[in-house]
């Protein structure tokens, strides 16, 4: 060999030696760090349970608690149900020492060029991983995993691990190990689990909440159908013992045991996982105390209990509702559906994060964009009769008011107030999809992105929405323009007592002018400004509260049905429908069906509470208005009302009530813009103009002083 080659082979051997000892080094370097001992994988050292209270201490769910977790030997366990969990997690189990080659690849591309730690996981790195390592993502507790798998295989047999797995995995909530699984869910021994259910608890480690069937019965369908298919696929079951499986019908042990507002204590577990990780909050001893008020928590239950049973006949079957406090954001209750554990329906079913369409409750929304770019008054004037709309490249839309009646001539608060549908529509029309979807967004309705999604009908409800969103858009309205985003945790304390949270009061991002959130508030808490639709002293008002706000929204489909009102301490959102989306009965309007839960809910919380009149606005004007033109009442007298204005867009004029206008003489009525007309003549005649310059009131009645004093009086300004 020559000088050289020996010289090249030299670098070579010792760039190997150098090689084996920083490997040797790095192992060391590991171990050093504390590396658990793979022996505690034999103790019975078990996870602390956590705990949610509500805001006074109550104690509301335990996330994990030790009389549920029950041991069980391997042969305790139904061979389908070992057969089942390797088919789904880790097939090659008895034929690896710890890794699936495969499994790891996948981990690999994932972390380098998905930049997550995750993948590839056998039961033994799943058992390592629950019962030895803490739930961070890192590369030193990857190696850590590794060393301590490989430490697994050699000191334990197969049917050791997989004892440990069964008993030291959580099935989720509060359920440890198969035994527990297979009483918490079905209520069974081990040894009465059918196929069909030995599958389901098999799916469910991959995710116990994502496939929980208490929370998502769904989800947990679907996994229990993909571990039957992986089984036949690997040969433990034939086609027909599938499909038999798939059907059997799976029923859950719907025990309500200590669980108190089970919508809301899902609702913050799920938030609080995807922020700590499912391990600390099942095993951490958190003690997680909520934003949640139980007495209103309680009231808000026996309110939709009680009006849904009145709605029978009317063909709904579901309820929710919502309280928040505005500034701050806190939840205090959370109703997602009539009862959580019924079962004509999917109780376990969340309506408050679901998508709804919200009908006429989005109505404050668009007119306060309106307000807001001074394109409209509260004195605006529009003609609300039958009108078809036309849009660059949609259908003519032709909305209609509910119950097939129109009003004619009214100001824009009227118009809100009764929740006259063509006015909004005219309005959206003056105001643009693309800012009233951007206004929308800005003030929480996050599902709204695209304008091009949606038409006039926008306005009417046309967009779907959750009452998680809804509840912070009219929060908005209830902070006087600052948007506050909602939470339900108040503070979070671990194990040892340290504070990991602790929700801080922040001021919202101001999202809309004092003034608009004033003139919208004025107009939802005027009774008379209601009363021609809903009628003088309903639901929508308060004994002893004249403050309180309130809109109402019914789907023309009769599919939802909402109302939502606040003052600056409370944002109440109460729903009516059914969870499959079918029709209600023709009976459910705006003062039925959800109108009676939030009367309820809303005279409870308001109950022995004194609240301020919201303060004027420095910049807000306010003066009587003709109702015809929703200018300065001129000399002649006309009805008119006292209505509040922007500084910006006071009325600066008095409009004659008589006017010349362009006459068609063969009809004798106005000739409209862009109309053609060959016999026409100019007469002078009492009319008015509506806010998109059609002509609406032609030969008006001009009343006297005495029912202008009236009509004052009558409007409760």
């Amino acid at each position: 060999m020559s000088k050289k080659k020996q010289k090249k082979w030299l670098w070579i051997k010792l760039a190997g030696v150098t090689t084996i000892i920083g490997g040797i080094a790095i192992f060391g370097w590991f171990w050093l760090k504390e590396i658990p001992d793979p022996r505690k994988l034999e103790t019975n050292e078990y996870p602390e349970a956590s705990q949610i209270f509500d805001r006074n201490g109550k104690l509301l769910y335990e996330f994990y608690s030790e009389k549920r977790r029950l041991s069980a030997k391997l042969d305790e366990v139904p061979k389908t149900l070992v057969e089942a969990t390797i088919a789904v997690e880790d097939r090659t189990f008895y034929r690896h020492w710890g890794f699936d080659l495969k499994g790891m690849a996948r981990g690999l591309y994932r972390t380098v060029l998905k930049k997550r730690l995750q993948g590839g996981s056998t039961i033994t790195q799943q058992l390592v991983k629950n019962a030895l390592l803490t739930p961070e993502r890192t590369w030193e507790r990857k190696i850590k995993e590794a060393f301590l798998t490989v430490l697994t295989e050699i000191r334990y047999s197969k049917e050791q691990i997989l004892e440990m797995y069964f008993n030291q995995t959580p099935y989720g909530g509060t359920i440890w190990g198969v035994k527990a699984a297979a009483k918490g869910i079905f209520g069974k021994e081990l040894k009465d689990l059918t196929l069909a259910q030995a599958a389901l608890i098999a799916g469910l480690p991959g995710s116990p909440t994502k496939y929980s069937p208490f929370t998502n019965p769904t989800a947990a369908k679907s996994r229990q159908e993909l571990v039957l298919t992986r089984m036949e696929e690997e040969g433990y079951i034939s086609k027909e013992e599938r499909e038999k499986a798939a059907k059997e019908e799976l029923v859950y042990n719907l025990n309500r045991g200590n669980l108190l507002a089970p919508h809301f204590v899902f609702y913050t577990k799920d938030k609080l996982i995807q922020k700590y990780g499912e391990k600390l909050v099942n095993e951490g001893g958190l003690r997680i105390t909520t934003s949640l008020d139980w007495k209103v928590q309680e009231a808000a239950e026996a309110a939709i209990k009680k009006e849904l049973e009145k709605l029978k006949k009317s063909q709904v079957t579901n309820g929710a509702v919502l309280i928040t406090e505005p500034k701050t954001g806190a939840i205090l209750a959370m109703v997602g559906s009539k009862d959580y554990f019924a079962t004509d329906i999917d109780g376990k079913f969340n309506v408050v994060t679901a998508l709804r369409q919200p009908g006429s409750a989005i109505k404050p929304i668009n007119y306060a964009v309106g307000i807001e770019t001074g394109k409209i008054t509260a004195a605006t004037v529009f003609d609300d009769n039958p009108t078809c709309f036309r849009s660059e490249g949609q259908k003519l839309y032709c909305p209609t008011n509910y119950g097939g009646r129109y009003f004619g001539l009214q100001t824009m608060r009227n118009a809100l107030g009764n929740s006259l549908n063509i006015p909004a529509t005219k309005v959206l029309k003056i105001n643009g999809l693309e800012t009233l979807v951007a206004s929308a967004s800005a003030m929480g309705l996050k599902t709204l992105e695209d304008a091009s999604d949606y038409g006039l009908s926008l306005t009417l409800g046309g967009g779907e929405v959750t009452m998680e969103d809804m509840a912070v858009a009219f929060g908005v309205f209830a902070n006087m323009g600052l948007k506050q985003g909602l939470s339900p945790i108040r503070r979070i304390e671990n194990s040892q007592g340290k504070v990991l949270e602790e929700h801080t009061y922040i001021p919202g991002l101001r999202v809309l002018s004092r003034e608009t959130a004033f003139i919208i508030q004025q107009i939802l808490s005027d009774d008379g400004a209601r009363g021609m639709v809903f009628g003088r002293g309903s639901l929508l008002t308060i004994k002893n509260h004249p403050e309180v706000a309130v809109k109402t929204g019914t789907t023309n489909d009769l599919r939802d049905n909402w109302t939502i009102g606040y003052t600056p301490d409370y944002v109440v959102v109460t729903w009516v429908g059914n969870n499959n989306n079918t029709k209600m009965g023709r009976l459910v309007s705006g003062t039925t069906g959800a109108a009676p839960v939030w009367h309820e809910v809303m005279t409870g919380l308001m109950e022995g509470k004194t609240v301020k009149k919201p303060a004027i606005p420095n910049n807000i004007i306010g003066m009587y208005v003709c109702n015809q033109t929703g200018e300065l009442v001129p000399e002649e007298g006309c009805e008119s009302h006292y209505e509040y204005f922007k500084n910006d867009f006071v009325p600066t004029k008095r409009v004659a009530v008589k006017m010349n206008i362009l006459i068609d003489k063969d009809t004798g009525k106005p000739v409209q813009e862009g109309e053609n007309k060959p016999n026409v003549e100019w007469q002078e005649h009492q009319a008015v103009k509506d806010a998109t310059g059609v002509v609406v009131c032609f030969d008006c009645q001009v009343t006297s002083e005495e029912e202008k004093k009236k009509a004052i009086i009558i409007s409760g300004d």
